[in-house]
């Protein structure tokens, strides 16, 4: 079965078991990862571009360049369709980063494999992590908008079998072998060329809701979470997502990347009047009673913001985090910039 997955070990005894409370879920994270996040602290940082109004491949090569000479490790870029700042094609945008960098992973936060060919798809990731010299890092998602995935004429109740379906013809294309859309070998084919990283590049899946959580576990794959969910929330989730491999047989990940929004500063003034606007304009609708922009942001000066960093990676056994929703409002890119640079030397 394409979409199978190989078994792996009996999950360890320290994986969280979801439960309907999600300050037990919090307390139970903290326990399941905190010894060992305490002993290695390390981090890989990325980060999304700050500056993207009309993108051009000038303004994202330089702006990932910028991102490599500071230290990050990885450059990031959405998927989106049909509104006003769309960027539909992220992989076509990363290539222009290619040309800047050396080192950089080129990473999709969600590259959404139900929109796509899966002979195409495969050929495309395979396309960019030749051009880059194996540096991809592919995020994968499923879309959650509606009225997007009739556009593209897919069934919303389909989506996530879709998904599957897609994700597992482009694991065996990358492994060389014949595959064909219709399951009739007179029409399999092998897909030229193959990825530099063997047997792919890391796959990491986008999931917003239960359903996509547990569907991302059982595949024994990272969970790429919203930047928009509190660490209770956040830690709950993670337990779900880990349940659901054991469920399947299947090794929990060991990758634990977070977004959050980040930004920081050593100007009081700046931050507390971003901290305001955030609360006044930005209508986040994950939050639970009682939180506020503090329990899905990170704002603040070098040691704030490091300090909130440490207590992801004790509490959840964070180990990518991937700096986002960089587009602030009421700041200039040169704040925006300041602010990237800023956080890479607090973490050096």
């Amino acid at each position: 079965d394409a979409l199978s997955v190989a078994q792996g070990r009996s999950a360890v005894s320290r994986v969280c078991l979801y439960t309907s409370s999600r300050r037990v879920a919090l307390h139970n994270a903290g326990h399941a990862f905190g010894a060992t996040t305490r002993r290695t602290m390390t981090l890989h940082l990325g980060v999304t571009p700050w500056q993207l109004n009309a993108p051009s491949a000038a303004s994202i090569g330089e702006q990932a360049a910028y991102a490599e000479a500071q230290g990050y490790e990885s450059f990031w870029l959405p998927e989106n369709h049909f509104g006003e700042g769309a960027l539909p094609d992220p992989l076509m945008l990363l290539a222009s980063a290619a040309t800047t960098t050396t080192t950089i992973k080129l990473a999709t936060t969600s590259y959404l494999l139900t929109l796509r060919n899966p002979l195409q798809a495969a050929e495309q990731v395979a396309v960019l992590d030749q051009l880059s010299g194996g540096r991809v890092l592919l995020g994968v998602g499923r879309g959650y908008a509606p009225e997007m995935l009739r556009a593209f004429h897919v069934p919303v109740a389909e989506k996530r079998r879709i998904f599957a379906w897609t994700l597992g013809l482009m694991k065996d294309a990358w492994a060389g072998a014949a595959i064909s859309l219709d399951g009739e070998a007179e029409n399999a084919v092998k897909v030229y060329p193959l990825p530099v990283q063997r047997p792919h590049p890391p796959i990491w899946v986008a999931a917003f809701g239960p359903k996509a959580l547990a569907q991302a576990g059982r595949l024994g794959l990272p969970y790429l979470s919203s930047p928009m969910e509190s660490m209770a929330t956040l830690a709950a989730n993670y337990a779900k997502h880990q349940q659901a491999s054991v469920e399947e047989g299947v090794a929990p990940a060991a990758t634990i990347p977070l977004m959050r929004t980040v930004f920081v500063s050593n100007d009081a003034a700046e931050v507390a009047a971003l901290k305001d606007r955030l609360g006044q304009e930005v209508d986040n609708t994950r939050l639970e009673a009682g939180e506020t922009v503090d329990d899905w942001t990170l704002i603040g000066d070098p040691t704030y913001v490091k300090d909130g960093i440490q207590r992801y990676q004790e509490t959840l056994g964070m180990t990518h985090l991937v700096a986002t929703r960089l587009r602030l409002p009421g700041l200039a890119e040169s704040n925006l910039r300041a602010s990237v640079g800023l956080l890479a030397e607090t973490l050096a």
